[in-house]
């Protein structure tokens, strides 16, 4: 049974959705005290996150970012803020998605079995662990880890989607629309900024392992691979 953790501090609104995921046969943690998030998730560790952004003392783009440093599971903010650039904020901060209030149970119920099947691979085949690589620099998709030149990091479900999107792709154009349909099972709840945050994201990650300028981005149409690095 999956675990679903609730942080919001409305208390009608985290009882109504309790209720509602309940009802497909989730465990659901509701946070009481939102002075000490961490503590809860870790002693928890569950595997998806509901997040509202405006709690006391902290805001939720804070807890997400502390949840960030331990965890790569799905976090899902819900807010009541429409804005663009909250949405930005919420997956600059390591966010997966965003839901906005007042919300559908249904659309909620969706966003959790798909986060949940993208996360922890419901369809993956059993057996060997799958690798996608090219000149070096090796995927993990089961384990959201890419490696490079001796060194590991870690990447969250949507920037694993996207580093396997262009390594099968290559040397060809990525569609923004084929990556949407990777990333989220209906992009018609998706900001248009949300691809280019994410890939912004997937940047900065393999900048770390010294691979710069390595996701080109084609006007009108896509991203593509460029492999200009070595394979050691």
């Amino acid at each position: 049974m999956k675990k679903i953790m609730i942080v919001e501090d409305d208390e009608k609104i985290a009882n109504y959705l309790r209720t509602c995921i309940e009802k497909y046969n989730y465990q659901v943690i509701v946070q009481k005290n939102f002075d000490d998030v961490l503590t809860t998730f870790n002693s928890a560790m569950p595997d998806l996150v509901i997040l509202d952004i405006n709690l006391p003392q902290y805001d939720g783009f804070y807890w997400c970012r502390q949840i960030r440093k331990t965890s790569i599971c799905p976090v899902l903010f819900l807010s009541a803020r429409t804005g663009e650039m909250d949405q930005v904020m919420a997956l600059e901060n390591g966010g997966d998605d965003y839901i906005t209030k007042p919300f559908h149970p249904d659309v909620v119920i969706a966003k959790i079995r798909s986060h949940l099947r993208r996360a922890y691979g419901e369809y993956a085949l059993s057996g060997k662990e799958r690798e996608v690589s090219i000149s070096g620099l090796v995927l993990f998709p089961e384990r959201f880890e890419v490696r490079f030149g001796g060194e590991t990091i870690h990447v969250t479900q949507k920037e694993s989607a996207i580093i396997e999107a262009l390594i099968e792709r290559y040397p060809r154009v990525k569609s923004r629309q084929d990556l949407l349909e990777k990333l989220w099972d209906d992009e018609t709840y998706v900001d248009e900024n949300t691809l280019n945050v994410n890939v912004t994201r997937v940047r900065k990650k393999l900048q770390h392992l010294g691979l710069n300028d390595v996701i080109e981005t084609i006007r009108g149409s896509g991203y593509r691979l460029v492999v200009n690095w070595k394979d050691d």
